[in-house]
């Protein structure tokens, strides 16, 4: 009997319910792409800072300690320097798919053969293939790690004869161009020459600096298979205070403590777990980057958290209106059931089921629509697909009863105003 009647009702108001399942499909559709969204947005905008450059440097530690004291600069202070050779270690650490890349630093100073100046000149990395330990091997250097610099021209090959790359303040200075050759005198006294391979624009100091390969600077300074600093731009996860916890004193954590810190993507876990492959170093994070990538990820998720709270609200509202018009249409038939012996739960069960049974089936529309929608913004906003994430079906099944329970409620107390006599009198 009971579900003649819900099937009655779904035929007699199919029009109604058709726009509670429409507005239920269009709420969930929106919540489902905002959680999928936050849920692997983390990653996805991270990478998109990583764009802007490095969050860690490694120095040796005497350097970083004279730094401290001293305020030295970091880099090569004491006449102390890092192994070129153990440099692939950092991606056999177990954040090692979270180093998105990376180049060492050797800075020395030449002079121009045709303007008779010093300049700054820094030995680098520009796309240099690494074989693992593992037996893999990545491709490193400056060109994935300045990615926002604007090359005028080609970036060196690695290399002792690869090419200089200049800063477009130096190249004015000298006079230099793209294709042009550089001729300068290093710190042994032997005159060389390079090919300007390109001019770049960074918008910052290094506009005053030539680029050369590692190999090349090492060699002119006598410093085979070192090099001075390092610069890392790493994925981590926003700090917190166990996070700050460890950074002072890691041996201040608990067993769990330590654990947790150590498996969880932070920018002292990553510096920490770098410390430990390379001799002698110290891991530095450059907290203005990492703290402001923290704070973006921060307020990036606060916004979709709110937009989530809105579009439930605005549906449980469109809801609310939807049910309790279907209810003043219904009284008549609802004093009549109340007059044969109907109970106020019998009834209220009654519209109940129905309100439910039509929030699942717009819910279950939108959930595949909201699937849909996250992975076109993600492809529009990121370049990439947002993944799917399971955890969404249980919070879209708890949204789904949660909105249909508050949509219900205004009209479940008009339910219980209703009076047989009243409502079949007026009638």
């Amino acid at each position: 009997m009971f579900s003649r009647m819900i099937r009655g009702g779904i035929a007699r108001q199919w029009r109604k319910l058709a726009l509670m399942a429409l507005a239920m499909a269009l709420g969930t559709s929106l919540a489902v792409a905002m959680l999928n969204i936050m849920l692997d947005v983390g990653d996805k905008i991270n990478r998109e800072l990583k764009a802007y450059g490095a969050n860690l440097t490694v120095v040796p530690r005497s350097a970083a300690l004279l730094g401290d004291i001293y305020g030295a600069g970091a880099g090569e202070a004491g006449g102390k320097y890092l192994r070129e050779d153990e440099l692939p270690r950092l991606k056999t650490i177990f954040w090692a798919y979270n180093i998105v890349d990376f180049s060492p630093y050797l800075e020395t100073r030449l002079r121009a053969e045709s303007r008779g100046t010093e300049f700054p000149a820094v030995g680098a990395w520009f796309r240099k293939k690494l074989d693992l330990p593992t037996g893999e091997s990545v491709v490193v250097g400056l060109a994935g790690l300045k990615t926002w610099w604007k090359v005028d021209g080609n970036w060196p090959e690695d290399g002792g004869g690869g090419g200089a790359l200049l800063g477009r303040e130096l190249a004015r200075s000298l006079g230099l161009k793209a294709g042009d050759s550089l001729v300068f005198d290093g710190p042994d006294g032997k005159r060389r020459s390079l090919p300007v391979t390109g001019v770049f624009a960074g918008d910052g100091a290094e506009d005053g600096r030539a680029y050369l390969p590692l190999a090349l600077v090492q060699e002119i300074t006598g410093r085979a298979g070192l090099v001075g600093r390092l610069e890392v731009s790493a994925l981590t996860t926003p700090e917190n205070d166990l996070a700050r916890r460890a950074a002072k004193s890691p041996a201040s954590l608990s067993a769990r403590e330590w654990e947790t810190w150590y498996c969880t993507a932070y920018i002292s876990s990553i510096a920490y777990q770098i410390e430990e492959v390379l001799t002698d170093a110290r891991a530095k994070p450059l907290l203005q980057v990492s703290e402001s990538e923290g704070t973006v990820l921060g307020k990036v998720e606060l916004l979709m958290t709110l937009l989530t709270v809105l579009v439930l609200a605005c549906t449980a509202l469109a809801l609310s209106n939807l049910v309790t018009a279907g209810v003043m249409e219904r009284k008549t038939e609802t004093g009549l059931l109340k007059a044969i012996g109907a109970t106020d739960a019998d009834v209220m069960l009654l519209v109940a089921v129905e309100t439910f049974l039509t929030a699942a089936a717009g819910s279950a529309a939108g959930y595949g629509l909201g699937l849909f929608l996250s992975r076109s913004i993600g492809a529009t906003v990121f370049g990439t697909a947002i993944s799917v994430n399971p955890a969404v079906i249980p919070l879209a099944a708890i949204m789904t009863l949660l909105v249909a329970t508050a949509g219900s409620l205004p009209a479940m107390r008009l339910l219980l105003s209703f009076r047989p006599a009243q409502v079949l009198h007026a009638k």
